[in-house]
């Protein structure tokens, strides 16, 4: 007989902290469907990092991204932060692999997730060839 193994019930808290971050997911989708962080007087506000330095931080273009994202425009978010759209394409699999799915194939990728070295190095690596002017790493800065 196959026994089904169950996964544990979510606490009081995590439960709460989840529908928290619904409604604030829910938030955002509405401030990001109502106004275009492209247009002038929009609320949302700009990278502080890139009006004092010049250069583009990890982060810069997130909004953008994620108004082309809500809009359904995917090219124009991979064109704003191919980062973010490729981790936002990881997520599932990390809530899964956090709510007991752990397949064996997935190990190697969801040990490497975890490593905050791995994290430090890929966010200092994508920093700075997001600055460098010459092709192809123009194409990881913001358009």
């Amino acid at each position: 007989m196959h026994m089904v193994r169950r996964l544990p019930r979510p606490s009081a808290g995590t439960v709460a902290l989840a529908g928290a971050g619904l409604v604030f997911a829910a938030a955002g989708v509405w401030l990001l469907r109502t106004f275009d962080p492209n247009a002038p007087g929009n609320p949302f506000l700009p990278c502080l990092f890139q009006s004092t330095t010049g250069f583009f931080c990890p982060g810069c273009g997130v909004t953008r991204c994620l108004h082309a994202l809500v809009h359904g425009d995917v090219l124009q978010a991979i064109a704003m932060n191919p980062l973010v759209v490729g981790l936002l394409l990881l997520a599932p699999l990390t809530v899964a692999w956090r709510a007991g799915w752990q397949p064996a194939w997935l190990r190697p990728a969801a040990r490497l997730i975890a490593s905050p070295k791995a994290w430090m190095a890929l966010l200092a690596i994508y920093w700075i060839a997001r600055n460098l002017p010459w092709f192809p790493f123009t194409l990881l800065a913001p358009v």
